[in-house]
């Protein structure tokens, strides 16, 4: 390799870095970051609160769509009720770790790397298209958000399987997930790190599937390392073999369950920071599936704490009957590092407050729209009464729509953030193993 290009290669690194050392964040920045509503919501030539957008208008609000969601619209598969913009307030513990830490943050000399970081948000500096590493920042920054904050359960948890051209309802799963982090905990007791945790994990998924009666007892454990250049392991008990497997990297982009979502899809984005070359394209006002659950009218009660499920509609009955309201976001591009993966790349919309994906249009080797993967959020202090000081944007309801296929997964759920409900013990092998 050349001189001239190699200094291609290493010059933009080398700048990142200076840069990530030299704008180190301020209060100021910290504020902006967290409440970017603060000087008032974003507004839009003709849309209102509470307005239906379906065929007849949606040309009139194309640019605050992403492409996917805009072509579904107006083809007639669904409409969108809009409500009005609320700011979502994180945990104070969260916003304080990043005024303590995120001065001391910045990224390492290889992609995935970071070094300095303790907890909040690690990058609350807003991006620009002059820093070439911009989104793998705010990939980090999805990466330590508080999707579910310090732990949380997903029960119950319905996945049904969907024709989108018919409607017809081909399989329902029902699940218990649960989430823990290891490391990095900011409210939750215990607040300092869990011990003993020689091999530094950061985060762990586990799942276990409670009908259909052929796949009961079905467990799925994934261990995220806080070293992002290591990766996951995951193991999957199937119940009716007996017996733990390891599974290869590749089957975290298969089918999981044969459904329309990988594992790799899991609360929106499941892999790791190492895992994408990241470009931050804008950031622009949308219009985003983030909305106040508890005022939602049409729901489902079938819990005893009173909370009600996300109902479905529009075309197959594949999309989820929430509001959308106009958020301001940031737009990046994942294009994946392993050549084998079935993804040409990702588009994928960050709600700029709470760091987490409402939105992501997922495209094929061939550069086409292969899959639409929507996630209904909620301020937690609108959700369950459980929720309320929980202080996340905390996720009710999704769908993957596979376009090609025209099938599709719709997801209910209801999710409860409270360490009582995920011991560490639950996070194990040997817990797969007597999970029966």
């Amino acid at each position: 390799m050349n001189i001239k290009k190699k200094l291609g290669i290493l010059l933009p690194l080398l700048l990142a870095g200076v840069t990530s050392v030299a704008l180190a964040a301020t209060d100021a920045d910290i504020e902006n970051s967290f409440n970017p509503y603060k000087s008032g919501t974003p507004s839009f030539p003709g849309l209102t609160p509470g307005m239906t957008i379906n065929k007849a208008n949606v040309q009139k609000f194309k640019e605050l769509f992403d492409p996917a969601t805009y072509a579904l619209i107006e083809q007639g598969s669904f409409d969108i009720v809009t409500e009005q913009t609320n700011s979502i307030p994180l945990h104070p513990n969260y916003i304080a770790a990043t005024k303590k830490y995120a001065s001391q943050v910045k990224l390492g000399s290889s992609l995935g790397t970071i070094e300095g970081y303790v907890a909040g948000r690690p990058f609350p500096i807003k991006p620009e298209k002059s820093d070439p590493r911009a989104g793998e920042k705010l990939a980090f920054n999805f990466k330590y958000t508080q999707v579910v904050g310090d732990s949380g359960r997903i029960y119950p948890f319905v996945w049904s399987y969907k024709d989108a051209r018919t409607g017809k309802l081909e399989r329902q799963l029902d699940f218990d997930f649960h989430f823990i982090s290891l490391k990095h905990r900011v409210v939750q007791d215990p607040k300092e790190d869990i011990e003993p945790n020689p091999s530094k994990i950061y985060r762990d998924i586990y799942l276990k599937v409670l009908a259909p009666t052929e796949l009961k007892n079905t467990q799925l454990l994934i261990q995220r390392y806080d070293d992002d250049t290591k990766l996951d392991d995951s193991y999957l008990y199937l119940g009716f073999q007996r017996r733990v497997r390891r599974l290869a990297t590749g089957q975290t982009t298969d089918s999981f369950l044969g459904s329309d979502l990988m594992i790799e899809d899991f609360e929106g984005y499941n892999g790791r920071v190492l895992d994408n070359n990241w470009k931050y394209v804008e950031t622009r006002e949308m219009l985003m599936p983030v909305y106040r659950h508890s005022e939602l009218k049409v729901t489902e009660p079938k819990f005893a704490d009173g909370y009600g499920q996300v109902t479905f509609g529009g075309k197959g009955g594949c999309f989820p009957n929430i509001p959308w309201s106009l958020r301001t976001v940031h737009v990046l591009e994942g294009v994946p590092t392993n050549k084998a993966s079935p993804i040409s790349k990702r588009l994928m919309y960050m709600d700029a407050q709470t760091s987490v994906f409402p939105v992501i249009d997922i495209y094929d080797h061939r550069g086409e729209l292969w899959k639409r993967w929507v996630v209904g959020f909620t301020d937690s202090a609108y959700h369950a009464a459980a929720n309320k000081n929980a202080g996340i944007a905390i996720y009710t309801t999704a769908s993957m729509l596979d376009a090609q296929s025209q099938h599709c997964t719709a997801l209910q759920l209801e999710m409860i953030s409270d360490g009582k409900l995920n011991p560490p013990s639950l996070f194990s092998v040997q817990n797969l193993r007597g999970g029966d």
